[in-house]
């Protein structure tokens, strides 16, 4: 069995679960042909590395991401760091020849973005950015619901994605507020997945509108100090596709009453496609070509169960009948790319779908300061 050697670059949320991804590939894929070992973990607080050494197995903890980049037993690296490190880290991998399974959004911003890109070609190395709602089930059957044509020329549609931590005026001020560390607000931190998931499903965009909002613009950090908010809490988008669809996308951390509602609706000439995130064991089909009469026919959204129901070898732990959810998106879309890496095949969504998404988002960020359309 190939063993694939891993280090993973901070220990925060999104650390921890790419550490709970690569522990668990064995029993969500049955008789696979290769296996991670989690060799190293880096954080800038060396004891929270300790601890996930300790708790997640890792070979060595370190607070000298130098010494990660100096070793020669690491094949691939999980890079969960601030988006404004992720150039420079990726950047290193690449010329080391180690695999890059990288957080969204690619870079902060997009001259980074294109950087990464031009380190990575020509290298003997795998890819793959991670924007792993394209992994759910539902989202996969809808991708393919579209591949067949059912719902003919898109013509419209309409995507939000809705969290409420920003709505509270005494949330303490973060990395997530730093515009030097995030590089942007919440069009960076939940928008990628909504642009990315309309560009995986109709293609690429034409044009857009943009206005951000700032809900609080100032915040107490951990000491009590008042820092001002330079990052957009919500964004509200018009976009146009290239193939002619036009819609809404609605990005929101101050959505009251929300917990991470990613709601997609694309409607076609003969069909149209539902799903949300948040119950993500379906996905509903309206076929318009369906036989009406006066009492309704067969006209009328389908709900489609999608649940389990990945491809061998997923699918067979937990019973692809059982509900699915946000940790199981993960865990196969980083097995995605370790097969990739494995079998030596381009991964998708990669680092070039991640700068164009980094493109679309600097549009969106040039339409909010100018007031205009931006062509994409």
């Amino acid at each position: 069995m190939k063993e694939i050697r891993v280090a993973v670059l901070g220990m925060g949320f999104i650390g921890k679960v790419h550490a709970y991804a690569y522990t668990s590939l064995p029993f969500f894929y049955d008789n696979l042909p290769f296996k991670a070992k989690l060799v190293g973990v880096y954080n800038r607080t060396l004891s929270a590395a300790e601890a996930a050494k300790e708790y997640y197995g890792f070979d060595f903890a370190t607070d000298d991401i130098g010494y990660v980049f100096g070793r020669d037993d690491i094949d691939a690296l999980s890079i969960c760091l601030p988006n404004s490190l992720h150039a420079e880290c990726a950047i290193k991998a690449a010329e080391r020849g180690m695999h890059i399974y990288c957080e969204k959004p690619l870079a902060g911003n997009v001259e980074e973005a294109d950087r990464i890109v031009r380190a990575a070609e020509g290298k003997d190395i795998r890819h793959q950015i991670v924007f792993h709602n394209r992994f759910f089930p539902s989202v996969m059957r809808a991708k393919r619901i579209i591949g067949e044509g059912r719902l003919g020329r898109i013509l419209s549609f309409n995507a939000s994605y809705l969290h409420p931590g920003s709505a509270d005026p005494n949330k303490k001020y973060g990395w997530k507020y730093d515009k030097s560390l995030a590089c942007g607000g919440t069009l960076f931190d939940m928008g990628s997945h909504v642009l990315d998931m309309l560009y995986y499903l109709m293609g690429e965009y034409e044009g857009l509108y943009a206005k951000t909002q700032i809900a609080h613009r100032a915040r107490l950090d951990e000491s009590g100090v008042e820092r001002c908010v330079q990052v957009d809490d919500a964004v509200y988008i018009i976009a146009e596709m290239k193939n002619g669809a036009q819609g809404t996308i609605n990005v929101s951390k101050i959505a009251t009453g929300s917990n991470d509602e990613f709601i997609v609706e694309i409607y076609g000439e003969k069909g149209a496609v539902k799903l949300n995130l948040m119950d993500p064991n379906w996905v509903w089909f309206y076929d318009n070509t369906a036989p009406d009469s006066g009492l309704g026919g067969y006209k009328g959204f389908t709900r489609i169960e999608s649940v389990q129901r990945f491809e061998p070898p997923g699918g067979t732990f937990p019973s692809p009948k059982l509900p699915g959810g946000w940790l199981r998106a993960h865990v196969h879309s980083l097995y995605s790319f370790l097969n990739c890496v494995y079998e030596k095949k381009p991964c998708s969504p990669d680092l070039k779908d991640g700068a164009y998404i980094q493109r679309v988002m600097a549009a969106a960020y040039e339409s909010d300061m100018t007031g205009k359309w931006v062509d994409v």
